[in-house]
């Protein structure tokens, strides 16, 4: 079986994204090291915590991350892990691993933040991690911000609250979602399991 490592930058909620990823059909396993990374054969980056604090962290593995990229190896980020795809945040201080241009910036003050809950896929564009998922699909959200990427070409769907923002992207071997798979039921398992085939084709 594939092992995938989950890079732990001090976040919360690896154990469920463990589990799901398990379910999917990857042997995970929690890293925090560039040792750790070396070895994988998928790379997740987890959801919820700190801006600032995950990318001082990732700043020790940003190298063995860009080299496993170049090499092939399937990357998923979720949440706070696709924000740190990009150069900066609203939300703090720190760079990110700016894989793509662009910045993460706050959801508008009209509506109640955090979004928490369930909300729709819109597709701009389909792609290999949303195979079987139809349009108006409902995921799990928990986000202050969102990523706005300068290149529109990599954004596969987009969800409404407040404005219309970035919900997934994909590039080559490089994924992101907003929303949380790992808290979106069988529809979520389904998305995982799309990433998988990218890890075994």
């Amino acid at each position: 079986m594939p092992q995938a490592v989950i890079f732990d930058y001090g976040v919360g909620n690896l154990l469920s994204l463990k589990t799901a990823l398990e379910k999917a059909g990857l042997n995970s396993t929690i890293g925090t090291s560039a040792k750790d990374l070396a070895k994988a054969d998928a790379i997740a980056l987890p959801g919820v915590g700190s801006f600032t604090a995950a990318s001082s962290k990732l700043g020790a593995v940003k190298e063995t991350l860009q080299n496993k990229i170049k090499d092939g190896t399937p990357l998923l980020g979720i949440c706070l892990g696709l924000q740190l795809f990009f150069e900066k945040s609203e939300e703090g201080p720190g760079n990110g691993l700016a894989f793509f241009k662009g910045k993460n910036v706050q959801l508008p003050k009209t509506v109640k933040v955090p979004h928490m809950g369930w909300n729709t896929l819109n597709f701009v564009q389909q792609n290999e991690l949303f195979e079987g998922v139809a349009e108006g699909t409902y995921v799990y959200f928990v986000h202050s911000l969102y990523p706005v990427p300068k290149d529109k070409s990599i954004v596969c769907t987009t969800t409404e609250y407040g404005t219309t923002f970035t919900s997934a992207i994909a590039s080559k071997n490089i994924y992101g979602t907003q929303f949380h798979p790992e808290k979106s039921g069988d529809i979520g398992l389904k998305i995982l399991k799309n990433f998988v085939k990218t890890v075994v084709r």
